[in-house]
């Protein structure tokens, strides 16, 4: 009879939130030391460190070349592998310049957001109609926000909440930090999200995440479950949909900012597939820049 291997049992939670305290402290401890480097140093750093320590550690590299061979399978190995370096790298700048609360949006300041929704979004602020922006882990999705509010629109945001609240906690301010109050998702920050919406509020939404039970959509050529959420409150609230884009250029620290034009009101199901449409091209175009670390697709759920 073959010996049975012990089943493994859950981390206390003791053992858990320590876990978290001394993984905090490490992410604390990359964070202090990269924000005293000057600016682009600190950015290459962090890009650096991340894709060539920290992401294949955690696994994400894995992960990414899992997804990529998943939707690109005749794309040449060599490529793919290209990509996800590149993306990781995209992922580790991203991150620091998101922590960097004062640098980066000084330097966004300068960017000039362009596009057909412009027009629309300044015609909403005039009007009192609430706009909710949408858009996708590509770039980096602050760049955007930061341009914005630059520029004295007040963007709010719902976030989802960390599952170390340490990092958590100070992961909340940096939010926060570039203007517009944020939200939790759950019930509580739902609220919230939804009155400075019905006031005539703009908020950033977030929407290429895998949802159990969400309806399955077209995205890059796979089936995928897309949350209909933006869609659904936009229509409920009469709210422009717009898509958005912050596009990491060639030097590594500048961004296209994009603001797409509204996604014409429809039904959830078809507001929801324009949006996957929408990053799809996004994602055809700079590959390198959506984070393919994300579980974005589940056969087994499909």
């Amino acid at each position: 009879m073959p010996e049975q291997k012990p089943q493994e049992q859950p981390a206390s939670p003791l053992g858990r939130r320590a876990r978290h305290y001394f993984g905090n402290l490490l992410i604390v401890g990359i964070i202090r030391l990269a924000l005293a480097l000057p600016y682009r140093l600190r950015v290459r750093f962090v890009g650096a460190l991340v894709q060539h320590v920290l992401a294949p550690l955690a696994g994400y590299r894995r992960r990414a070349l899992a997804n990529l061979e998943h939707v690109w399978p005749d794309m040449p190995q060599s490529r793919r592998a290209e990509i996800a370096t590149r993306c990781l790298n995209n992922l580790g700048r991203s991150f620091i310049e998101n922590y960097s609360s004062q640098d980066f949006p000084a330097r966004m300041a300068e960017a000039t957001p362009h596009g057909p929704g412009m027009a629309a979004l300044e015609a909403a602020r005039e009007a009192g109609r609430p706009v909710i922006l949408v858009t996708g882990h590509f770039g980096n999705y602050e760049a955007v926000r930061a341009a914005l509010v630059a520029r004295g629109y007040d963007i709010g945001g719902l976030y989802r909440e960390m599952k170390n609240p340490y990092f958590n906690a100070h992961y909340v301010k940096t939010l926060e930090a570039f203007g517009g109050p944020v939200f939790p998702q759950g019930r509580r920050g739902t609220a919230g999200f939804v009155r400075h919406l019905k006031q005539g509020g703009r908020l950033v939404l977030l929407f290429d995440q895998h949802v159990i039970r969400a309806p399955i959509l077209d995205f890059i050529g796979q089936p995928a479950r897309t949350a209909v959420s933006a869609a659904e409150l936009a229509l409920r609230y009469d709210a422009l949909l717009i898509p958005f884009y912050g596009i990491r250029q060639e030097d590594g620290i500048s961004f296209d900012v994009v603001v797409e034009a509204p996604v014409p009101h429809s039904d959830p199901l078809t507001m929801t597939q324009a949006l996957n449409d929408s990053l799809t091209a996004r994602v055809e175009e700079n590959p390198e820049q959506w984070f393919w670390v994300h579980r974005r697709w589940r056969p087994h759920e499909t």
